[in-house]
């Protein structure tokens, strides 16, 4: 059914209904980062398994991540098509990162240039699922972005700047890349020149994702983990960015109803502290 948009004094209000599915939104997308959860659910902090890292283990995993998200926009999102109002499959895409997180579990940081490609790719899938759930049109350059911007999305993490953490912030982080790469690809031709495009903008995303593949190796690196703490730490992990990408394509299914602003009004009046959307 479609929403009712109510006016009063001929300027637009956001029903009670979407306003509180708004809340929901924020709620997942302004509430602790991976780091938070993955620390509370294996009841140590995470910051021991950074020790057990290799010394040059920062350059590793930029390196691993951006690999991994141009491999899950080749292999995902960019192979989806239309779009449909059914659930999302999330509990199929979890058994598959359960998988391939037992092999990165069991063979530890070694393994997380194999592991992390594929666990990426379902991600990516799961996440281009939710946004087809929500209205999105997969076909769309600006919605598969929009997919891809979901892994900047890690929900609030000690290392962030409070400038640049809160969800609309990151999203006028990555504006400017996302429609340059898009004009790029819908205008010009050839490999040559929408590759580079493409990379620079996964560059930026993989700034962000990078904290949160960090946090996740650390976790693994740590003596509880091995084969089966591999697997349940992904289920974490991609429950953390279904998460992220329901709240972020709940606000853009409103914005494309009520308009930005309006949307980014409310959003921000709203307390984060509540019922986390079922």
């Amino acid at each position: 059914m479609k929403t009712k948009i109510i006016k009063t004094n001929m300027k637009t209000v956001i029903t009670e209904s979407d306003k509180k599915e708004l809340q929901s939104a924020k709620y997942l997308l302004e509430n602790p980062g991976i780091g938070a959860k993955i620390t509370n659910f294996i009841g140590t902090p995470i910051e021991k398994g950074f020790e057990k890292l290799p010394e040059d283990w920062k350059e590793k995993i930029g390196e691993i991540t951006q690999k991994s998200l141009l491999k899950a926009t080749e292999a995902a999102v960019f192979t989806m098509k239309g779009h449909t109002v059914e659930e999302p499959s999330n509990k199929w895409h979890k058994l598959a990162v359960i998988a391939s997180g037992g092999v990165g579990g069991f063979f530890g940081f070694t393994a997380l240039a194999i592991e992390l490609p594929i666990s990426t790719t379902i991600m990516l899938r799961s996440i281009a699922d939710i946004a087809r759930s929500q209205g999105e049109q997969i076909d769309e350059y600006e919605s598969k972005f929009a997919c891809m911007e979901v892994f900047a999305l890690g929900g609030e993490s000690k290392s962030d700047d409070a400038s640049e953490s809160g969800y609309f912030a990151i999203r006028a982080v990555l504006a400017k890349s996302i429609s340059e790469t898009i004009e790029i690809l819908t205008t010009r031709t050839g490999t040559e020149v929408a590759t580079p495009a493409l990379m620079k903008f996964i560059a930026n995303i993989s700034q962000r994702f990078g904290i949160q593949i960090s946090e996740k190796a650390a976790a693994q690196a740590l003596p509880i983990a091995g084969a089966a703490g591999g697997a349940l730490i992904n289920i974490v992990f991609i429950d953390h960015f279904q998460d992220m990408a329901k709240g972020h394509f709940i606000v853009r299914k409103l914005e494309r109803i009520y308009g930005k602003e309006l949307v980014r009004e409310t959003y921000d009046l709203l307390d984060k502290k509540f019922v986390k959307a079922s």
